[in-house]
């Protein structure tokens, strides 16, 4: 299989060393368009280690166009795709936009993809937005094409889905034997699916049928237990494997349990409202989970060097509002 980049190798204690993932949107928020590739940049220049760009219909940039260009606009973060929804794109489209991609970043990509989940951008684009076992299997197909379109392979594929007659993958890519693929998932049967076909894996809460984060998959317990079941389902792949995971709020501040009691209130009232309250946090509970930290800079590491500790993951990601705030906390642990 293809492995992670090669700097992310083990630590003394047989635990990969850490990597930092940012990312951006290029939306208002972050000051539209004109500063994305600003804050590529900047990300390079932080030291984080990728840069990745979300697939939505909304207000943001189109990731792949994006992509292009920050392959010609930085040098060394490499640049993925966090992720991208299967039902966008046929893969054998995907393959050729993603060699492409490879070779103009000079061997930088890591392709994120996942089975969409985002019903309101489907409906509005008029794209069938299948049920859940369909876009899974659908995702299994595109991930068995792309692993051999993207190592420019010949394919002949006749799959419920897609059928794919004698198509040659090109341009080869830089990386050998292709770009790593990255799935997420929080679910059992996306975490199976990710086990089967990815070189990285986001471990995510599971979500409601609305698409809230479920805050009772949030604790650290249950994020072990995502890892146990791909560990389990991955068998002897899963050393070569590397888990990812993004810290959804970063607060810094001397007082960590009093901004823990704060952060309860806040989930008792129903924010952020993209969290499903299922379950009775505990100050514990926000002081442990691997997606949400709190304290200064120095606990905040501790916190992460822990998180590894306890479930292997080592690649952290943060989103684009908060990449200022975590960099110190990146220079700290940045090499171990």
């Amino acid at each position: 299989m293809t492995q992670p980049p090669s700097d992310a190798g083990a630590t003394s204690a047989g635990l990969r060393k850490f990597r930092f993932g940012a990312g951006g949107e290029g939306n208002k928020d972050e000051g539209g368009a004109r500063k994305f590739v600003k804050l590529a940049q900047t990300a390079e220049e932080y030291g984080y280690d990728t840069f990745a760009v979300p697939d939505h219909l909304g207000n943001q940039v189109g990731p792949l166009a994006a992509l292009g260009a920050l392959s010609q606009a930085t040098s060394t973060i490499r640049l993925g795709t966090s992720v991208l929804a299967n039902g966008f794109r046929h893969p054998a489209i995907l393959a050729k936009e993603a060699n492409t991609i490879d070779v103009l970043s000079k061997g930088r990509l890591e392709l994120g993809i996942g089975a969409g989940w985002m019903k309101e951008e489907f409906d509005k684009a008029g794209i069938e937005f299948e049920t859940p076992g369909v876009r899974i299997r659908k995702l299994d197909e595109s991930l068995t094409i792309l692993d051999k379109l993207m190592r420019g392979e010949t394919v002949d594929f006749d799959g419920e889905f897609y059928q794919i007659h004698g198509l040659e993958g090109s341009p080869r890519p830089r990386q050998g034997p292709r770009p790593p693929i990255a799935v997420g998932g929080g679910g059992p049967k996306m975490l199976a699916l990710a086990a089967k076909h990815a070189d990285i894996i986001s471990v995510a809460p599971g979500t409601t049928p609305d698409g809230k984060m479920k805050l009772s998959d949030m604790t650290i317990e249950r994020t072990a237990a995502r890892v146990d079941r791909i560990r389990e389902v991955a068998g002897d792949r899963f050393a070569d494997i590397e888990l990812n995971w993004t810290i959804a709020v970063i607060v810094i501040t001397d007082d960590r349990e009093a901004t823990a009691e704060v952060a309860l209130k806040a989930l008792a009232q129903g924010y952020p409202p993209n969290i499903a309250h299922d379950t009775e946090f505990t100050v514990d509970d926000v002081l442990t989970s691997p997606y949400i930290a709190i304290g200064s800079f120095e606990e905040i590491a501790d916190q992460i060097r822990e998180v590894r500790r306890r479930t292997t993951m080592s690649y952290v990601g943060v989103f684009p509002t908060q990449m200022d705030a975590f960099a110190p906390v990146l220079a700290q642990l940045k090499g171990e």
